[in-house]
C-alpha cells in the first residue's frame, strides 16, 4: 500500500484501484465517504496522473490538493480515444456534478444563445439548449439585455418570419401585419423566394458573427442599385438598415490596425471570488463583451483557474476565434489549443502579449474585470448588511441582556370603550420594521366587562395556542402595552403553555418605563435612544391597530342595530338597504313604496320597516 506521509494512507477501495488504472487518457472522478463526486480530472496518462495523488506532496505548496486528498474514499474513471475526447468529457462532468474542489463558474443556469433555425425560411429564436439539429447558435450572452437588443435590431433591419408554424400557411387568407409594415417578407402566401430568403439569413449569420464590412457593403451597392431604377422606397429601406448597423458598429469600436478576430480574456481575483472579462473582437471591432463570475477552491493557481475557465467557456462558445489574448499562460496549454482547432477547423493560437496594442486590449479587459468584481463584492456586501441585525434591534437586544438580539418582537395592545366591543391587536417587528402581513386582531369573547388584564390574558393565549398548533414561528420578545398587572397576566398565560421561557416585556406608556419579570424596578432608556424609539413605535403601531379595529366593530354595531330588530331583515337585506339609500337616516327617509321598490322588499317587509322607522301615534296623542 502507497503511503502518502506519515499519519495518512490510501483507502483499500483506492489502492485496489490504483492498480488498474489504464495508461492511456481519460476522466477520473474523486469521491468522499457519501459517493459524492468532489472532483473532476483529466489526463494524457490516467495511470501515471492518478497515483501522482498519492505520492508525497509538499501539502504547504498544494493545500487544495491536500484538503482534497484527506477526502477521497473512492474513485473511478472513464477512458477516451484522446486526451481531446477527455477535456470535452471534463467540462460536461464538470457541469453535471459542480465538484467541490473544481473551479466552477457561478452561473447555474445555462446562458441565453440566438439560434437560427435550420428550416425552410428559417426564423431567428433565443433558446437556452444547445442541440445537434443544424441549426446555427450565437453565444452564449451573459447580458440578456444586450442580447434582447441585438435581437430586435435583427428583427427592426433584416425581415424575417416570426410566425411559428408553417403548416398553418395554406389556411391563412393573407400575411399578417409583419408583412406591411416590411418586418416579414411574406413567405406564407410565397411573396419571396427560399433562394431569396436564404439572403437576408445569410446577412443575418454574418450580423451576428461580426462580419459587417461584407455586409455593409452589399447593402450600400444595393441601395445604390435601387436608387438608380427610381426604387426610392427600397432604397430608403435599405440606408435605415445601414444606418442601424453602422451606428451599432461604431458604438462598439475598438482601435485595432488588424482586421482578425480574436478574444481577450483577464480576470480579478479576491479570495475564492473570480470575474473573468471576455472581449470578443470580430474583424478588428469589439462584437461585445461577456462577464463571468467564478468560484475557485482555496489554494488554486490563477493558472489553474484560467485554464478551468477556458475549458468550460469555449465548450460552450460557438464563435471561435483566430487568436486569444491571455495575460498569462494556462495550464495544458497544448490540449486546449488541440481541441480548439479540432473544433473550428483552424489554428487558433494563443498570445500573451507585453506591450503594443494588443497589451493595450487585455488592459481594457482588466479593467472591466475589476469592475464586474468589485460589483459583484459590493452587492453581496449590501446583501450581508441587511441580512445583518439592524442597530436599533442590537441596542434592544444589549438593552434587555437578552441571548440573542430579538429579531421578530410581537406587540399586544387592548382597545375597548367601558368594555363594550373590546378587541386587542397584535403588530409584528422583524429586524425593527414593521411587518403587516404576521399583524392579527382579536374580538375578546371570553371577558365581559372592563377587564384589561384578563383581556390580556384572553388574547396572548389565543395568539400563542394557536402558534403552537400550526408550529408558526414564535417571536423572540413579546411586548405588553401596559405596566406590571398587564405584563404579570401574560406571562402567567406563556408559563401555563410551556413557553415561560419566551422573553417578554412591559412598556408602560407614562413615563416610557421598561418591566421585565421578577424585577421590581423599571428600566428607563434615554429618550433618544434606538432601542425605546423601537419599543414605542411597535407600540404606538399595535395601539393604531387596535383602536381601527375598535372603532370599525363600533361602527358595525351602530349601523347594524336600527335594522337588525326589524323582522324579515337579514344581513343581506340590510346591506341593500344602505346600498340604495346610502344610511340608515335614508332609509327612514324613504316612503313605504320606495322601500318596496327600490330597497327590493316585498309589500308586507317594506311595511315593516316603514312602521319601525314611523310608529302609529299612541292613544294619548293629540
Amino acid at each position: 500500500m502507497t503511503e502518502i506521509d506519515q499519519d495518512r494512507t490510501v483507502p483499500a477501495l483506492v489502492a485496489s484501484k490504483l492498480s488498474t488504472l489504464p495508461n492511456g487518457p481519460g476522466v477520473y472522478l474523486m469521491k468522499d465517504a457519501r459517493d459524492t463526486i468532489i472532483y473532476v480530472g483529466k489526463a494524457k496518462v490516467l495511470r501515471n496522473r492518478v497515483r501522482s495523488y498519492f505520492q508525497k506532496i509538499d501539502w504547504q505548496t498544494a493545500p487544495k490538493v491536500a484538503a482534497m486528498v484527506r477526502r477521497i474514499a473512492d474513485l473511478d474513471y472513464v477512458a477516451t480515444a484522446s486526451e481531446t475526447e477527455a477535456l470535452i468529457l471534463e467540462g460536461n462532468l464538470i457541469k453535471a456534478h459542480r465538484p467541490r474542489y473544481n473551479v466552477l463558474l457561478k452561473d447555474d443556469k445555462a446562458f441565453p444563445y440566438i439560434k437560427i433555425t435550420n428550416e425552410s425560411f428559417p426564423q431567428v429564436v433565443v433558446t437556452r439548449k444547445i442541440v445537434r439539429d443544424g441549426a446555427r447558435y450565437f453565444g452564449p450572452y451573459t447580458n440578456t439585455k444586450a442580447m434582447r437588443r441585438t435581437l430586435d435590431l435583427i428583427r427592426k433591419v433584416f425581415p424575417l418570419r416570426t410566425c411559428p408554424n408553417p403548416r398553418l400557411w395554406p389556411a391563412l387568407d393573407r400575411p399578417c401585419l409583419d408583412f406591411y409594415i416590411h418586418r416579414c417578407p411574406g413567405p406564407c402566401k410565397g411573396h419571396i423566394e427560399e433562394a431569396d430568403y436564404e439572403k437576408i439569413v445569410q446577412q443575418v449569420a454574418g450580423f451576428l458573427s461580426g462580419k459587417t464590412r461584407d455586409l455593409l457593403g452589399n447593402l450600400r451597392e444595393k441601395m445604390t442599385q435601387a436608387s438608380a431604377h427610381l426604387q426610392f422606397e427600397l432604397a430608403a429601406r435599405l440606408r435605415d438598415q445601414i444606418a442601424a448597423i453602422d451606428g451599432t458598429v461604431v458604438r462598439k469600436n475598438v482601435a485595432t490596425y488588424e482586421e482578425v478576430d480574436r478574444d481577450v480574456v483577464a480576470l480579478a481575483r479576491q479570495d475564492t471570488d473570480v470575474a473573468v472579462a471576455v472581449l470578443q473582437v470580430r474583424e478588428g471591432k469589439l462584437l461585445g463583451k461577456e462577464n463571468f463570475l467564478l468560484h475557485a477552491p482555496d489554494g488554486a493557481a490563477n493558472a489553474e483557474i484560467l485554464s478551468a475557465f477556458l475549458h468550460q467557456y469555449y465548450v460552450a462558445a460557438q464563435l471561435l476565434p483566430k487568436e486569444i489574448l491571455l495575460p498569462f499562460a494556462p495550464v495544458e496549454v497544448d490540449v486546449l489549443l488541440g481541441w480548439l482547432r479540432e473544433r473550428s477547423g483552424v489554428k487558433t493560437s494563443i498570445q500573451i502579449p507585453q506591450r503594443g496594442e494588443k497589451a493595450g486590449l487585455l488592459n481594457i479587459a482588466a479593467q472591466n474585470a475589476s469592475l464586474h468584481l468589485n460589483t459583484h463584492l459590493l452587492s453581496r456586501a449590501e446583501l450581508r448588511e441587511r441580512m445583518a441585525v439592524p442597530a436599533a434591534v442590537a441596542a434592544l437586544g444589549d438593552a434587555l441582556r437578552m441571548e440573542h438580539p430579538p429579531r421578530r418582537i410581537e406587540t399586544f395592545d387592548i382597545s375597548n370603550l367601558q368594555g363594550t366591543e373590546p378587541v386587542a391587536s397584535m403588530v409584528c417587528f422583524i429586524d425593527g420594521r414593521a411587518r403587516k402581513s404576521e399583524y392579527r386582531k382579536f374580538a375578546i369573547k371570553e371577558v365581559e366587562g372592563p377587564n384589561d388584564f384578563a383581556m390580556m390574558q384572553e388574547v396572548v393565549g389565543r395568539r400563542y395556542r394557536r402558534a403552537l398548533d400550526e408550529k408558526t414561528p414564535l417571536p423572540d420578545l413579546v411586548v405588553i402595552d401596559g405596566g406590571k398587572g398587564q405584563l404579570s397576566s401574560a406571562r402567567q398565560v406563556l408559563e401555563e403553555l410551556g413557553l415561560g421561557d419566551l422573553p417578554i416585556i412591559g412598556l408602560a406608556k407614562r413615563l416610557e418605563e421598561i418591566f421585565l419579570p421578577e424585577q421590581p424596578e423599571p428600566v428607563v432608556l434615554p429618550k433618544t435612544s434606538p432601542a425605546l424609539k423601537l419599543l414605542m413605535q411597535s407600540r404606538d403601531e399595535a395601539h393604531r391597530f387596535a383602536l381601527a379595529f375598535h372603532r370599525k366593530r363600533r361602527g358595525q354595531r351602530m349601523v347594524g342595530s336600527e335594522l337588525d330588530g326589524i323582522e324579515g331583515i337579514g344581513p343581506k337585506r340590510r346591506q341593500t338597504l344602505l346600498n340604495v339609500f346610502g344610511s340608515v337616516e335614508g332609509v327612514l327617509k324613504a316612503t313605504e313604496e320606495e322601500l318596496a321598490t327600490r330597497g327590493s322588499l316585498g309589500k308586507t317587509i317594506a311595511a315593516a320597516v316603514y312602521r319601525h322607522f314611523h310608529p302609529p301615534p299612541g292613544n294619548g296623542d293629540v
